[in-house]
């Protein structure tokens, strides 16, 4: 790999690390940032690439539709897994609708659209099966790529920026017991659509062919919310606890893709196989880190396919934990208060298809 190769590749994980040292991160379900869809690594780089040559994708539209599912049920605090005779179970399925217009080749104007849908048996007060539906706070923005592409060195990188509306809903509720008596208690954050609050995020994702047939990749978005909380009731007695959170999220990623070469039938498949991490930081990074939030860490390994036919791409992940955290959060530390848990999943699925009309 040349110098400039390596610089090019270089300052993507940087501005990947810068994302991810704010350390915190995912307590009870994984943080709802976006994987946007990363087509260039399999259609050979570069907004005009297509297998079978090149096409001028400029003033088109690419629609993604993503999925993501897991099941909560492991028992944290800290980093050590606690056993337990009863666990909260807290699923979810959380869809996605992305979209990106090119302007020019090195333009775009990028948003999402996230639906959320979940369930939390919760097994302390106040008790009951929550059901939570809805859509959640979509996002806005524009993403530009630092070189023009396609590039003559088989790198590129580009960053976004985008703001986060409050267009999920924020204060879902369900039937529980508390002290005996059934209420409409507030349904915890983890099954929240929405914060109700405005946010931006920055992101990247780049790429650098690394031999004929394999190439390594990095992604990262951080969500920063500059609230501090959203003033709704999260049915916590402990000190601090009272209201619910508004919280930073963020998500990292990066590996190398390989391509199945010499299988003409095969040649749009390819094979990935990397790192994911993502959660919610303990002190957010603009503003205070007030009332309930679970903060908290999970990497994963994250092995994963894509598949090209024409203009679309299918793309499967399945992230298999490696390392959970449950740290304390903001008051638990300002108060004294023992470290408070986390579920957190094994694996998850997550699944898109993307088309170029």
């Amino acid at each position: 790999m040349s110098f400039f190769n390596s610089r090019v590749l270089s300052l993507a994980l940087a501005v990947i690390a810068i994302g991810g040292q704010w350390a915190g991160a995912q307590g009870c379900v994984a943080a709802h940032s976006n994987q946007r869809s990363f087509d260039e690594l399999i259609t050979g780089g570069g907004a005009e690439a297509s297998p079978g040559g090149t096409h001028n994708w400029i003033h088109n539209l690419t629609v993604d539709i993503g999925y993501r599912v897991f099941n909560s049920n492991k028992y944290f605090q800290g980093s050590k897994e606690i056993a337990r005779s009863s666990a909260v179970e807290n699923h979810q399925n959380i869809f996605d609708v992305a979209f990106q217009y090119q302007l020019s080749h090195r333009w775009s104007i990028i948003g999402d659209i996230p639906v959320f849908n979940g369930s939390r048996n919760q097994i302390y007060p106040p008790t009951g099966i929550f059901r939570v539906s809805g859509i959640g706070d979509i996002t806005v923005g524009m993403e530009s790529w630092l070189f023009r592409p396609p590039t003559e060195h088989g790198g590129n990188i580009a960053v976004n920026a985008q703001i986060k509306l409050p267009t999920g809903k924020d204060n879902a509720t369900g039937a529980a017991l508390l002290k005996g008596q059934t209420v409409n208690a507030t349904a915890d954050p983890s099954l929240q659509p929405g914060d109700g609050e405005w946010a931006f995020s920055v992101g990247s994702q780049a790429y650098q062919a690394l031999w004929h047939t394999a190439t390594a990749y990095a992604q990262g978005n951080y969500l920063a919310s500059p609230a501090d909380t959203n003033g709704v009731n999260s049915f916590r007695t402990q000190q601090g606890q009272g209201v619910i959170s508004s919280t930073d999220q963020y998500l990292y990623r990066a590996g190398i893709v390989q391509m199945v070469p010499k299988v003409k039938a095969l040649r749009g498949l390819a094979f990935s196989a990397g790192i994911r991490g993502e959660g919610v930081p303990v002190h957010d990074l603009i503003g205070a880190s007030n009332g309930f939030r679970r903060p908290g860490f999970i990497l994963s390994f994250d092995p994963g396919l894509m598949f090209n036919y024409k203009r679309d791409t299918l793309s499967v992940n399945g992230p298999w934990a490696i390392y959970r955290d449950r740290p304390p959060s903001v008051p638990e530390i300002q108060y004294n208060i023992s470290n408070g848990d986390a579920f957190f999943s094994d694996y998850t699925v997550i699944a898109s298809l993307s088309h170029h009309f």
